[in-house]
């Protein structure tokens, strides 16, 4: 490829990242919202997830939306309207649900806050449809993965600050915090972030993003062509499944930490947000070494950068944390335990589907030691399943959609529906603590996380039988 070449992919790949930013922000942000609205509306446990239930399942709503317009039309709806177009029109709906946020904290209504959650959640559907497979088009497929993992890292930049900006708008500063929990507070955050979704909108219409990629691999003209739909390819199908469980394991782990924190532990609410920051932080760290292959084929400099990547994303995480005035002295330790995701990433060898069961593995033994250890031992444990969250899902989403050709849009759209899992399993999880406490309800994710490794396991073999491999391009990239 030459370097004009290059320069032109990655003009187009760095406005579409901004999107996969907004998306970490607002979510993340949603771990701050859960135990502010648990206290201000005096909700349970299992009631302050709807917050996660009414986001997520908007994902399902908006792609069933997509689907049906389609249908309607006789033509997918994206391919009619252009992806830029798709993309802006997904950020305008967003904007259209944080106006909601003044009325509701106004009227102190907590359904009304759930439908404006809902709304932007049912932007960020069509903008997750449209992104997920156009990040992997702007290059070969073979390292797809990589650069989703890279536009994820942009993504937990936006879950890393989330629930530090919110939390200070919520309390104000760690120094001068308040215990008061007012839901007004809320309202002029969220205006500021429609305001932002607009201008992001106009932004993207104005790039040079292609409207209509590429989206079919090579040779079209096969026998995949035959089948009718999406649906009939078992690496999807498994797949979806898989972003359920891997969505759902995700979103429960930071959503049900607060409660854990708060009541078995004594945290105060105000100071919980450090540590949710360090959870989604460590997605950043995870995603920014497992994207390392995206910028370089030479395997000296990409050695090099595996040690480097984590360590700088650590230090964003440091760095806005001491802005915010918070104390960073139990947070060196973590450190060490990035160790362990260095190498659990080296011995992956960019191969998708094995790291997929490396890291579900891992994060299998994590929640284990959460479970059944005590004080900080256990909230390092719990946090860093983070880390090995990272690269699952690019891992999941090029599984999934490899070898779908001229159906990947519709794919896409499928696996965006599985988002809903962050809701749902959220809420189980929520619900099984009532019976079990919080911390032996993360069973819940030592089940997703079992799937997951059976979902590496399989897909392999699924994807051999079709000619697939992810490991031709560790000979022909050195």
């Amino acid at each position: 490829m030459s370097s004009e070449q290059t320069q032109t992919k990655w003009g187009q790949f760095i406005p579409l990242v901004t999107v996969f930013f907004f998306w970490g922000f607002v979510a993340a942000s949603n771990d701050i919202l859960i135990p502010v609205f648990k206290k201000a509306f005096d909700l349970s446990q299992a009631e302050s997830q709807l917050v996660s239930l009414a986001f997520y399942i908007a994902y399902t709503v908006g792609a069933l939306i997509y689907n049906g317009i389609s249908v309607i039309i006789g033509q997918d709806i994206v391919n009619k309207l252009g992806y830029k177009n798709s993309l802006a029109l997904g950020l305008v709906i967003s904007a259209l649900g944080t106006l909601l946020f003044y009325p509701a904290a106004n009227l102190h209504s907590f359904p009304l806050m759930l439908s404006g959650l809902f709304i932007v959640a049912l932007g960020f559907s069509l903008q997750q449809t449209v992104a997920n497979p156009l990040a992997i088009a702007l290059g070969p497929i073979t390292t797809g993965s990589q650069r989703l993992t890279l536009a994820g890292g942009i993504n937990n930049f936006g879950t890393t600050i989330g629930p530090l900006i919110v939390s200070f708008a919520i309390f104000g500063s760690a120094a001068n915090a308040t215990t008061d929990i007012s839901v007004e507070s809320v309202k002029i955050p969220y205006l500021i972030l429609g305001v932002a979704f607009i201008a992001v909108a106009i932004f993207l219409k104005l790039s040079s993003l292609p409207d209509r990629p590429a989206l079919v691999e090579a040779s079209t003209e096969d026998a995949k062509s035959v089948k009718g739909s999406a649906l009939k390819y078992p690496q999807l199908v498994l797949g979806m499944i898989a972003i359920f469980v891997y969505v759902g394991v995700e979103v429960s782990t930071a959503s049900n930490l607060p409660a854990y924190m708060e009541k078995d532990l004594g945290f105060a609410i105000k100071d919980i947000a450090p540590y949710i920051s360090l959870y989604w932080a460590s997605m950043m760290i995870g995603r920014w070494t497992g994207a390392v292959e995206a910028f370089t084929d030479n395997v000296s400099t990409q050695k090099i950068l595996r040690f480097i990547a984590p360590y700088l994303a650590f230090g964003i995480f440091l760095a806005v944390n001491a802005i915010a005035k918070h104390d960073l002295a139990p947070f060196y330790v973590y450190g060490f335990i990035i160790l362990v995701l260095i190498v659990a990433d080296m011995a992956s060898k960019g191969n998708p589907a094995r790291m997929l069961l490396i890291f579900s593995g891992i994060g299998i033994t994590a929640l284990l030691i959460g479970m059944f250890t005590t004080g900080m031992t256990s909230v390092y444990a719990i946090t860093s399943v983070g880390l090995f969250c990272s690269t699952l899902w690019p891992c999941i989403f090029t599984l999934a959609v490899s070898g779908l050709g001229k159906h990947t849009s519709q794919g896409s759209s499928f696996l965006i529906m599985m988002i809903m899992g962050g809701g749902i399993i959220s809420w189980a999880q929520g619900a099984v603590s009532e019976f079990t406490g919080i911390q032996y309800s993360y069973v819940v994710g030592i089940i997703c996380f079992s799937y997951l490794a059976f979902y590496a396991w399989r897909v392999s073999g699924i994807l051999r039988s079709q000619g697939i491999s992810f490991d031709k391009k560790l000979s022909g990239g050195h």
